[in-house]
């Protein structure tokens, strides 16, 4: 048996939020393919059309999941063009099933693809469907995705191999210029305003950059410099007094901004993605 059929799994993301069916016809799909399925959701509050985040929020997540799990990416702005609809093997041994608009560019550069294959219509869509041209979440991915995660398909029967090369966003590596370390802003902590770049806690360390240091930062939005102070990078939110900014080590071990009890993102209009640059270097 193969491991998609050993693991039996859909985790659905989208930006379709969750007041009105979108989401539960999507699971009611799934679930007419195999009842024995098991059907997650990753999150379905990705801002509108931000395929940004979203690329973001699937690398976030998808390490946490065993091989095997089947991820429905639906973050689709461009719903019955012409953008090729797609399913992917990750060098982690995952599979995801999106439009190839830029969703799978964190994937591709942290991760890796083995293989990515075009979704055949006519015979992976939901049938009665076939007038219907706004909805591909429901009538081609879930569809698909469910398909593949209960063993119904194979890989290769999702349709005709294409090479590795995918729609993608413009991806800033975190790297050093002289005595600058430069990132991008990558994503927030949405609840509580927190900004989350690419640098990894490993490049502070190897640049003399130690909890307890004050380093310069400047963030920058298209060559435009929107914030540009020093701040401590502390241990936690405590390290500095309510109200006080600070950088940090997020839970996936890259530096982070914050404010102790404030939303840093709101106090300085930060925001993510493509042109979303930040520099720092450590005062003596």
């Amino acid at each position: 048996m193969s491991e998609i059929t050993d693991r039996k799994c859909v985790v659905f993301m989208s930006d379709f939020g969750l007041v009105d069916s979108a989401v539960s016809a999507m699971h009611g799909v799934a679930d007419s393919v195999s009842r024995d399925l098991k059907i997650e959701d990753l999150t379905h509050e990705i801002p509108p059309f931000n395929i940004w985040e979203a690329s973001y929020r699937l690398f976030q997540a998808i390490s946490f999941w065993e091989k095997g799990t089947v991820f429905v990416c639906v973050i689709d702005p461009g719903v019955g063009s012409n953008r090729k609809s797609v399913v992917v093997k990750t060098k982690s041994g995952h599979y995801i099933v999106t439009p190839d608009n830029g969703t799978l560019t964190h994937i591709a550069k942290k991760i890796g693809i083995v293989e990515r294959r075009e979704i055949s219509e006519k015979v992976n869509r939901l049938e009665g469907s076939y007038d219907s041209y706004t909805f591909h979440g429901r009538d081609v991915y879930a569809y698909t995705g469910a398909k593949l995660a209960a063993g119904v398909i194979t890989f290769e029967d999702v349709g005709p191999r294409l090479d590795n090369t995918i729609v993608a966003l413009d991806f800033q590596e975190p790297q050093v210029k002289g005595k600058e370390l430069v990132g991008s802003i990558d994503i927030l902590d949405i609840r509580y305003g927190s900004a989350w770049t690419n640098i990894p806690h490993s490049l502070l360390q190897q640049n003399g950059i130690t909890y307890g240091d004050y380093i310069q930062v400047t963030i920058s939005h298209k060559e435009r410099v929107v914030y540009g102070y020093k701040v401590l990078l502390g241990k936690s939110f405590a390290d500095v007094k309510k109200g006080e900014d600070l950088a940090y080590i997020n839970s996936l071990l890259n530096l982070a901004f914050a404010i102790n009890q404030g939303s840093f993102a709101k106090t300085y209009r930060i925001g993510t993605g493509e042109g979303w640059s930040v520099s720092l270097h450590k005062i003596n």
